[in-house]
C-alpha cells in the first residue's frame, strides 16, 4: 500500500482495490459517477481529441469517505463550493493545479490540497496523475472541531489549502490514513457490507478528522493549540445542555442563571473564562443551527427563511442574515434553495 510521500504507487497492491466504484471512457458518465460522491461540478477535457479513462475506487465510513481515483487524461473540473463536505486530495502520481481566488496550488507526490466547504475551487487534473482522496461531511467535522474547542464555531471551519506532506504534521496525516487503510484490508467484506463494527467505524471516522484538525493549519489551530484551561465547571455545562434542550423557548439570563444554581454575574465569568462568549451567544448559536436545519429539512413552497427566522426568535432580519452567512459561509435563502 503506497501511502508516503515521494513514493509510487505499487501496480500489485493498489490502496483501496478492494472498494471499486466505477471505470469508464465516457466523459458524461465519469462526471455523473464522480457527482454521486462528490457534488454537481462541471468536467471537461484540456484536449479534446483526447480520451478519458476514468476509476474510482471508494469506501465510505460513517461520516468520511476514502477513496482512490483518475481521469486518465488532463482534465479541468470545477465544483464551486462543496457546501457540505470538506476535500483533502493527495496525488500518488502526476500532479493537480487547484486555484481559489488569488490562492494557487500546485499538488503533487509531496504537496496535498485541502478544499474547505465554503471556498469555491477549480482543478486542473493532468494526464497520468493518480490521487487518494478523504471526503468528510462538514456537519461531523464541525460537530469534532465542536467538541474539542468547547464552545460553538463562529466562523466556518477554514483549512489552509495546501498540505506539504514532507513536513512532520504531513507524515503523520498519512501515518494516519495508512493504518486505517490497512485496518479496512483487514476486515472482511461482508462484515464491511453490513457495519457489523460500529465502533471500530466511529474509531476511523474520529481518528482522521481529528489527525486533520492538529496536523493542517485553520482558522481555529490556535484555540485548539491553548493552554488555556479547557474543561469548564459543571454549571456552564449544565446550562449548555438546558440551552440545547429548551432553545425553542423564551429564555433569559435569569432563567438560565436559576437553572445553573449560580448568579447570573458567576454564570457570565464561567463562559467567558471556558468558552470566551456569554451564555446568549451560545443561545443564539443553537438557534441559528436550529434555523438552519429546517431550512435544509424544508419542502419546497412550505416554508421561508423569514418565517424560520422569526420562528427561532431572530426579529431583526438584517442582523440575522449576517451572522448566519459569518457562521455558515452561504445566505439562509442558499441554504433553502438546496433543502
Amino acid at each position: 500500500m503506497i501511502l508516503h510521500a515521494g513514493t509510487t504507487p505499487d501496480p500489485d497492491n493498489p490502496a483501496l482495490s478492494r472498494f471499486p466504484l466505477f471505470e469508464t471512457r465516457d466523459v458524461d458518465e465519469a462526471r455523473l459517477r464522480g457527482t454521486q460522491v462528490f457534488c454537481e461540478h462541471s468536467l471537461k477535457l484540456v484536449d479534446r481529441h483526447a480520451s478519458i479513462d476514468a476509476r474510482m475506487c471508494f469506501k465510505r465510513i460513517r461520516g468520511v469517505g476514502i477513496g482512490r481515483m483518475t481521469y486518465g487524461a488532463h482534465v479541468a473540473v470545477d465544483p464551486g463550493c462543496l457546501d457540505d463536505f470538506l476535500l483533502v486530495q493527495m496525488p500518488l502520481s502526476g500532479a493537480e493545479i487547484l486555484r481559489s481566488g488569488d490562492i494557487v496550488v500546485n499538488s503533487s507526490r509531496r504537496v496535498a490540497t485541502v478544499a474547505s466547504p465554503h471556498r469555491p475551487f477549480s482543478l486542473r487534473h493532468e494526464a497520468g496523475t493518480e490521487k487518494l482522496f478523504v471526503r468528510i461531511d462538514r456537519d461531523v467535522l464541525e460537530r469534532h472541531c465542536l467538541q474539542h474547542l468547547g464552545h460553538a464555531l463562529r466562523k466556518p471551519l477554514d483549512f489552509r489549502m495546501d498540505m506539504p506532506l514532507d513536513t512532520v504534521a504531513g507524515q503523520q496525516w498519512m501515518r494516519a490514513l495508512r493504518w486505517l487503510m490497512t485496518e479496512l484490508d483487514s476486515v472482511a467484506d461482508d462484515d464491511l457490507a453490513t457495519n457489523r463494527y460500529p465502533l471500530l467505524a466511529a474509531q476511523f471516522e474520529q481518528l482522521l478528522i481529528s489527525m486533520l484538525l492538529v496536523c493542517q493549519p485553520h482558522n481555529y489551530t490556535e484555540q485548539l493549540c491553548s493552554d488555556a484551561p479547557s474543561i469548564a465547571p459543571a454549571f456552564v455545562k449544565r446550562v449548555e445542555r438546558y440551552i440545547e434542550d429548551n432553545a425553542h423557548e423564551p429564555l433569559t439570563i435569569v432563567d438560565l442563571a436559576a437553572h445553573a444554581g449560580v448568579s447570573s454575574r458567576s454564570l457570565f465569568a464561567g463562559f467567558k473564562r471556558f468558552r470566551n462568549s456569554s451564555p446568549m451567544n451560545y443561545l443564539r448559536e443553537v438557534r441559528l443551527q436550529r434555523v438552519r436545519d429546517a431550512l435544509l429539512e424544508a419542502e419546497p413552497g412550505h416554508t421561508t427563511v423569514t418565517s424560520e427566522a422569526l420562528h427561532w426568535g431572530f426579529s431583526h432580519l438584517g442582523h440575522f442574515t449576517t451572522a448566519y452567512k459569518r457562521r455558515f459561509g452561504e445566505s439562509p435563502s442558499e441554504t433553502l434553495a438546496r433543502g
